[in-house]
């Protein structure tokens, strides 16, 4: 077995690992998409994301607001409604994003598989 010493093992890079402390939490990307094209009210969020609960919504929503990529707005009522947007921040992730899904049209058939030609 190769010898190696620490400075020949790679290392993830920070930003990397920030990104995807935030990103690889399951629903966070589709939140994010999902408020770009401008606010959006909690439960037409909740809606929007097939599958996802209001508690796991609400939990994913403060994480967000709390890393300044959205903010929270109570609409005055009656009746009183509650939206998100993003902030400059999480606008800036639409380049990103749209990236990974043309990636992901390309290279990701349904069901989450590589296309066979892809796999060499």
């Amino acid at each position: 077995m190769a010898d190696h010493g620490e400075a020949m093992c790679r290392q993830v890079d920070g930003k990397m690992t920030r990104v995807f402390e935030l990103f690889g939490k399951r629903w966070t990307g589709l939140i994010v998409a999902t408020l770009m094209p401008g606010p959006v009210h909690f439960a037409d969020l909740r809606r929007a994301i097939p599958g996802i609960s209001e508690r796991m919504l609400s939990d994913r929503l403060m994480e967000l607001a709390s890393t300044g990529l959205i903010v929270r707005e109570v609409d005055a009522g009656p009746p009183l409604r509650v939206s998100y947007r993003l902030t400059e921040a999480g606008l800036a992730m639409e380049p990103a994003l749209k990236e990974l899904g043309r990636w992901a049209e390309t290279y990701l058939a349904e069901g989450g598989q590589c296309p066979e030609r892809f796999r060499k």
